[in-house]
């Protein structure tokens, strides 16, 4: 016999998130994940100037501002034909790198570890330093992790003014030009959190961090280490955590980080260009084709007849108490490549350029919560090194911002890497204001529901048999799963 079960609202995620459990015999049989709150910041900006987006798009979300606005810009330099110089690449690329590490240490600290310092763990052998060091407002980690998440924005603010919602980032490049001076204070914090990270998270080199490649070699890395990654993962081997939280082990990375001759844009389908490739990986690499993409609303509180991409997209809420649609259950929509569930993120970005531990890991047991959480640690490892060569590259006094009229009429993509993954801007513009806007997150891919053909979104697939006990209401391991995604609820409904 099965009972329905329904979680949320969710504590520690950004955002509204429910989640209903069909359970039988002990397991999670079938789950639907809802996304509550409907935005609306697609309708806008229909009728705005082009360059409003700079100034609205950053509102969606304070924790993810950076990303949006570097969407933004990248969609408006695809319609206007801009080509940032190189300071203005490399400046982007730094304030982009240090939103996402400081949401990838706030994900670890302050959304995901916490779990495992509650009281159902006691007993573990891990579990009391767990508590003391991951307890959620008062662990001794956030005495450390809070003031180096804080260090490492200064860097945001010698380069963009402010965070959240800067308006440094433009379609031609950057609005703050460096001096070398300040290249020097910028590699001032960087030096800085890499010590923080060397000695607090991994108690090792970044260097070293980054060559580990196997599973086994991970475990004998992490065996005694006194440091949180080492801990994270002495307690995941003991729950299990890499045989839990597949979804359809299909990763899709639009790019992270430009490098000199590539374009944010989705007119190209080029795997080179960035630090981190491009791509789509299942079970092997191939080009990503942007054209593939399409967003179904069969299960949405949305009106529409068929998948649509979203260069000729449209969102258009259900009014009323939704009876029409009795299908439908949350607001967010089905982004789906060439018809599949694709999961993105720091997993799908590291799989995709070719990451070793992270497709060792993924070919034993699939995309899982250990792997999931392993990829955006890793991440801290291997962007800090690229960051210190960013700022050595930048040369005062030649231009960071590259100027042009926009035109009238004009279609744009800008595809960036957010933390959470791939984030897709596409926007028309007609009689030189904005037309038509769609924005598709990282958590749309990642949280949507079924499509027209009853496929499930990649978290549904993930909670799928998860064993559930008798009279648990609040199920620790679907907590687990949930969290490895890191959802950003209010950039899913935008």
């Amino acid at each position: 016999m099965s009972r329905l079960l329904t979680i949320g609202p969710f504590n520690r995620v950004e955002g509204d998130l429910e989640v209903t459990l069909e359970v039988a015999a002990g397991r999670v049989a079938a789950a639907r994940v809802s996304s509550s709150l409907y935005r609306g910041f697609e309708h806008i900006l229909i009728g705005k100037h082009p360059l409003d987006a700079l100034v609205i798009v950053p509102r969606i979300c304070g924790i993810c501002s950076v990303s949006q606005s570097s969407a933004a810009a990248a969609a408006l330099a695809d319609a206007a034909g801009l080509e940032m110089p190189a300071n203005g690449r490399l400046a982007s690329n730094l304030i982009l790198a240090c939103e996402n590490l400081a949401d990838h240490l706030t994900h670890f600290y302050l959304f995901f570890m916490p779990d495992f310092a509650r009281a159902a763990y006691r007993g573990r052998p891990w579990h009391r330093q767990a508590e003391q060091r991951f307890q959620a407002t008062v662990g001794e980690a956030l005495r450390e992790v809070l003031p180096a998440r804080a260090d490492l924005l200064r860097l945001m603010g010698h380069l963009a003014g402010k965070w959240p919602h800067s308006l440094a980032l433009q379609p031609g490049g950057t609005t703050r030009a460096v001096t070398a001076t300040e290249k020097v204070r910028l590699l001032c914090v960087l030096r800085d959190f890499r010590g923080f990270l060397s000695r607090v998270v991994f108690g090792d080199s970044l260097e070293n961090v980054s060559a580990i490649e196997s599973a086994d070699t991970l475990a004998a890395w992490a065996s005694g280490r006194p440091a949180d990654f080492a801990r994270f993962v002495e307690i995941a081997a003991d729950l299990d955590l890499d045989s839990v939280g597949r979804a359809s082990d299909c990763f899709l990375s639009y790019g992270a980080y430009a490098t000199a001759g590539a374009t944010c844009a989705g007119a190209t389908d080029a795997a080179t260009g960035h630090l981190f490739a491009r791509g789509i990986w299942h079970g092997a690499g191939r080009p990503l084709m942007v054209q593939s993409i399409s967003e179904d609303v069969a299960h949405s509180w949305l009106c529409g007849e068929q998948a649509l991409h979203p260069a000729v997209g449209e969102t258009r809420p259900l009014l009323g108490e939704f009876a029409e649609k009795p299908a439908a259950y949350t607001w967010c929509k089905a982004p789906r490549y060439e018809g599949q569930a694709a999961e993105t993120g720091a997993l799908a970005r590291q799989l995709v350029a070719g990451q070793p531990l992270l497709r060792a890991l993924v070919a034993a047991q699939g995309g899982s919560v250990l792997a999931r959480v392993c990829a955006r640690l890793l991440e801290l490892a291997l962007v800090v090194p690229a960051m210190e060569r960013w700022v050595r590259a930048l040369a005062p006094g030649e231009a960071f911002c590259a100027h042009a009229p926009f035109p009238e009429e004009a279609h744009g993509a800008g595809l960036v890497e957010a933390a959470r993954g791939g984030l897709g801007h596409w926007l028309h513009m007609e009689n030189g204001r904005i037309a038509s806007y769609q924005i598709v997150a990282p958590t749309t891919w990642n949280f949507s529901p079924r499509d027209a053909a009853a496929v499930p979104g990649p978290l549904e697939q993930a909670l799928a048999g998860l064993a559930v006990a008798e009279g648990e209401e609040l199920p620790l391991l679907v907590q687990h799963v949930v969290r490895s995604f890191d959802p950003c609820m209010v950039c899913t409904v935008h």
